[in-house]
């Protein structure tokens, strides 16, 4: 399976990667899923990207992004 890029989100005038197993896209799951903060990416199927903790301060900023996107913009798992 490839992974295609998905659009970009700008926000704010800057840009961010949403690829899945991304930096914002993982932080937007964590805030989807209600899980706590914890910058991370990759590990996720159908991703490429392995698993990883050790970030940049630009991809940890990233991945703060996509948290604070969701928990403002986005949705919330419904667990009921």
């Amino acid at each position: 399976m490839i992974n295609h890029p998905a659009e970009p989100a700008v926000i704010n005038g800057e840009i961010y990667d949403r690829t899945h197993g991304g930096a914002f896209d993982r932080g937007s799951a964590d805030s989807y899923y209600g899980r706590m903060r914890n910058p991370h990416y990759g590990g996720v199927g159908g991703s490429i990207m392995p698993y990883t903790d050790r970030l940049t301060a630009e991809e940890a900023a990233e991945y703060m992004a996509g948290y604070d996107y969701n928990e403002q913009y986005g949705d919330k798992k419904d667990w009921g």
